[in-house]
């Protein structure tokens, strides 16, 4: 399989052009991933186009790529959003990998009231650059056209808003209703995933007052970081995805 890099600026080129990779990626491409002359790559802007061309020129501070196919590819439609409440450790990092590679198409995080890690000031900055950095990377490794966007972070009274106008699912093993279960009625999906602790009573209460859903996964309770990317997989079969 052909090596795939994100180039931004790629988004108006045209087939014959030369798109060059700069900075950091022609590092990684020259040095890390070991690109020859000659060889097949793609390149991508993150928001649909796909280029596919050969490696004309490979230095760690330039690769040229002569385009030989261009495509681009439609926004996913609906949207699959993932509300990743802030965990310690690297466990909230884990899942929002995997998610990207599974095809969620936003992450939120989430300030939820049981969260040990609690993002604040410069800190919150920080944070949201780091997930933006682990999807970037994710999406490459997957071969992904669009690049998820990964949104400032969302109190409880945010959720409650975007439940008016998308279909929000909380995971929650007390619930009744699994997530296999469901059928898709053209909205955005929406699903909340709890930190360690859970999502608490208050807050299920709000979100289901404002129109949320609860759902189950599976008779297993699952961690926050494996939770969301399984519920991610089970909702692309039903959108027909995968």
């Amino acid at each position: 399989m052909a090596l795939h890099f994100l180039v931004e600026s790629s988004s108006d080129a045209a087939v014959g052009d030369l798109v060059s990779l700069t900075g950091a990626e022609a590092k990684h491409a020259a040095v890390v991933r070991r690109l020859r002359v000659g060889e097949a790559v793609t390149v991508g802007d993150g928001a649909g186009v796909w280029l596919t061309g050969v490696a004309e020129e490979v230095s760690p501070s330039r690769v040229d790529v002569r385009v030989s196919e261009r495509s681009a590819d439609p926004a996913p439609t609906p949207r699959l959003v993932l509300v990743q409440a802030l965990a310690k450790g690297d466990r909230d990092e884990l899942a929002v990998q995997a998610a990207c590679e599974l095809g969620v198409d936003e992450i939120v995080p989430w300030q939820a009231s049981r969260s040990i890690s609690r993002w604040e000031g410069a800190k919150a900055v920080k944070g949201r650059e780091r997930w933006a950095t682990i999807v970037r990377e994710a999406a490459k490794q997957a071969h992904r056209a669009w690049v998820p966007e990964v949104s400032v972070p969302a109190s409880t009274a945010d959720l409650v808003k975007r439940a008016s106008s998308e279909r929000v699912l909380l995971l929650d093993p007390s619930a009744t209703t699994r997530l296999s279960e469901l059928e898709p009625d053209g909205r955005d999906l929406v699903l909340v995933v709890g930190p360690e602790g859970g999502i608490s009573d208050d807050e299920l209460a709000k979100l289901s007052d404002a129109g949320a859903e609860r759902v189950l996964l599976g008779d297993t309770v699952l961690r926050t970081s494996t939770a969301g990317p399984a519920a991610i997989a089970v909702l692309s079969v039903a959108l027909g995805r995968w």
